[in-house]
């Protein structure tokens, strides 16, 4: 097959690729013409707190910047300010300008992590709709009819439900559609749940004579605890800002089953490899834990380097393999007794008073080895508190 290499790496960790025959024949076209293929992908900044779920299309845009295509990121800047409808049972609020570059600015930042900054393109949606006449919105929704629309499972399901359906929401693909045809996209990446605006966008690439873009799916990454699709809420994720020493363990604390998943989202290893891999894994040749260790290793280096994700497995094995607390864990200074919510939160242990009660009660805290579970309790006296299985602070009194 034409370009099978290419192929084969391209459709790692792919659910649906609408098709494959047209895109064999784009990505023909860029060789003979010496043109690269613009890949989009869009994002909402309507928060910027990234895991490594939200990556896996963008693992996807960098294998295709290393092949010489151009990645294009749309920050949503204007349907930010409408909310996409997309799994949601309301819909959301609008936010400010301000919010809107803020949360982009870090969005990006963590986005660069994986991509390469020299072939990405930054474009933002008010380009094209910021002056955009009544006229001109008027003939895009033309292009489309209710019924479609009604037939999108989140739209239908509101609507049988009772549940607040804006007419605003029903512009959103509308808008991510026109998008494509903006920047003259040639590939959109994107969540198999978001199949329905990504189509709608070679729909729209149609109605203005445009060759259509091909659509790539990716599934939603499984959370950690193997259950539910990675989330913040349901403290299943391993973020983008997470230090190595905790992608590290929370890598580890997956179950055995998702070993194959996680290295075909969330890493660069080969297809080959990973073929490799599975037959260890099938055939018990190796003990499983050995292959997670690789698969934690693999997702440190591929945010923090090689060393750093030695230096990850060294502090996860004295932890978890000679059940010894760290030697260099940080201290935490109290001048008068202090609810252990508010240690947690200012000692940057947990990421907020949230995070901490959710631990306590979820029984993943505990002060020199003893579990926890009064979210009000007040620490008095020097200790030790752990906060799941990686995580630790020394308090100690002021003089």
């Amino acid at each position: 097959m034409k370009f099978e290499k290419e192929m084969k790496l391209i459709k790692k960790g792919v659910e649906e690729i609408i098709s494959e025959k047209e895109l064999i024949t784009k990505l023909t076209k860029s060789k003979e013409s010496g043109k690269p293929l613009r890949i989009k992908y869009g994002i909402d900044p309507t928060g910027y707190d990234v895991h490594i779920g939200h990556l896996v299309p963008i693992r996807k845009m960098r294998e295709f910047q290393d092949m010489g295509h151009t990645g294009v990121i749309i920050i949503g800047d204007f349907t930010a300010q409408i909310g996409d409808p997309t799994g949601k049972d309301e819909s959301r609020p609008p936010l400010t300008k301000e919010e809107i570059l803020n949360n982009a600015e870090k969005y990006m930042e963590q986005l660069y992590t994986v991509l390469d900054k020299d072939k990405t393109e930054v474009r933002w949606q008010t380009e094209w709709f910021g002056d955009m006449k009544m006229s001109d919105v008027l003939m895009l929704m033309g292009k489309f009819t209710l019924a479609q629309f009604m037939a999108h499972d989140t739209f239908r399901k509101r609507y049988e439900n009772g549940l607040g359906l804006g007419m605003h929401e029903l512009m959103y693909p509308i808008l991510q559609s026109y998008d494509s045809v903006a920047i003259e996209a040639d590939v959109e990446l994107g969540a198999s749940e978001q199949k329905f605006n990504i189509l709608a966008g070679r729909d729209m690439q149609r109605y203005f004579g445009q060759p259509q873009q091909i659509a790539i799916l990716s599934p939603i990454l499984m959370g950690t605890d193997g259950k539910e699709k990675m989330s913040k809420s349901l403290n299943n994720y391993i973020a983008v800002f997470d230090t190595p020493k905790d992608k590290y363990g929370k890598t580890m604390s997956i179950p055995d089953e998702l070993i194959i998943n996680y290295f075909n989202y969330a890493t660069k290893v080969s297809p080959d490899e990973i073929e490799r891999i599975e037959k260890q894994l099938t055939n018990d040749e190796i003990n499983p834990k050995i292959i997670k260790q690789h698969l934690a290793r693999e997702i440190v280096a591929l945010y923090h380097g090689e060393e750093a994700a030695k230096l990850a497995e060294e502090e996860f094995n004295l932890i978890f393999k000679k059940k010894n607390i760290p030697d260099d864990i940080p201290e935490f200074k109290i001048l008068e007794p202090m609810k252990i919510i508010d240690i947690l939160f200012q000692s940057k242990t947990c990421t907020s008073g949230g995070e901490a009660r959710r631990m306590i009660k979820q029984n993943a805290v505990s002060i020199d080895g003893n579990k926890i579970t009064d979210i009000f309790q007040e620490i008095t006296d020097e200790c030790v508190i752990k906060v799941g299985k990686r995580r630790f602070v020394k308090v100690t009194q002021s003089s």
